[in-house]
């Protein structure tokens, strides 16, 4: 593999805070694609939530979903490669959830279940009502996270969220010492929690390894604690404005916020 790949993270980084695609970012995108470089979509969330941006960017690529812990091939719909988290951790991680009463997303197969609608799932549903039917994400309620783990051909991951941080933060470090689970922060009150040694670096590394390429040829942008891994992989790590100063340290570069035209002026400016 000869060409340069950007891998983009979504929320937070190519996506606006109303979960929208820049016009400027879409421009950009399709002419540094003209230019021969592949675009890769590296991302927190499920397959079935990025429908809209992988169709809009009109990719051929498979992504890397729910922090590398799956590479999706959306043109055969099957997953290509993955790590799903073993089902006696599953377990063992629910309840603790249970116990401590904090909410869990759970993400297997093809959906996202939950046993009470949070914050989290009310504001991600009432997203996905603004798709057409064929680009919605699923979310089913279940009765029992336990069960569904059970049933389920492979649980991806965890997403955490509650109203009290310190409590949350408290949980995903204990979570991860008591369980040897991956706990990545992807929002300011959410995170993830997968199989151990899964992070978007890793698999994008891994991907771009089996196209025959170097990762010294990848852009990569993005803007939380979950992007670390792949800023410091790729050749040129390029973290957002809105990013934590934690995040922005890791990067070689700096842009500005997911609500202007930071991505493509870089894009102009140092790829065409």
């Amino acid at each position: 593999m000869t060409t340069r790949v950007i891998a983009l993270d979504l929320d937070g980084t190519l996506l606006t805070p109303k979960k929208t695609l820049l016009p400027s970012s879409l421009e950009a995108l399709s002419r540094v694609r003209e230019a021969g470089y592949r675009l890769v979509i590296v991302t927190g969330r499920h397959h079935v939530a990025i429908h809209p941006f992988y169709q809009a960017l009109a990719l051929d690529t498979p992504a890397i979903c729910c922090n590398g812990v799956y590479l999706y091939d959306y043109q055969a719909k099957t997953v290509l490669e993955s790590d799903p988290m073993p089902v006696d951790k599953a377990l063992q991680l629910i309840a603790q959830l249970e116990e401590q009463q904090i909410h869990g997303l759970m993400y297997v197969d093809n959906a996202m279940l939950y046993e009470r609608p949070t914050g989290h799932v009310i504001r991600t549903a009432g997203w996905a009502q603004t798709l057409p039917p064929e680009q919605r994400p699923t979310f089913i309620q279940v009765p029992s996270l336990a069960q569904a783990a059970r049933e389920a051909d492979a649980v991806w991951k965890f997403a955490l969220t509650d109203e009290d941080l310190p409590k949350l933060r408290q949980f995903a470090r204990r979570a991860g010492q008591q369980l040897d689970l991956a706990c990545e922060w992807s929002w300011h009150d959410q995170v993830d929690i997968a199989r151990a040694g899964c992070s978007k670096g890793k698999r994008l590394s891994q991907w771009i390894a089996a196209q025959g390429g170097s990762m010294e040829d990848v852009i990569a942008f993005g803007d939380n604690y979950n992007d670390i891994s792949m800023l410091e992989a790729a050749g040129v790590g390029v973290a957002m404005g809105n990013a934590d100063d934690a995040v922005k340290a890791r990067a070689n570069v700096v842009i500005g916020d997911n609500t202007s035209d930071s991505i493509a002026k870089f894009i102009y400016g140092h790829l065409l």
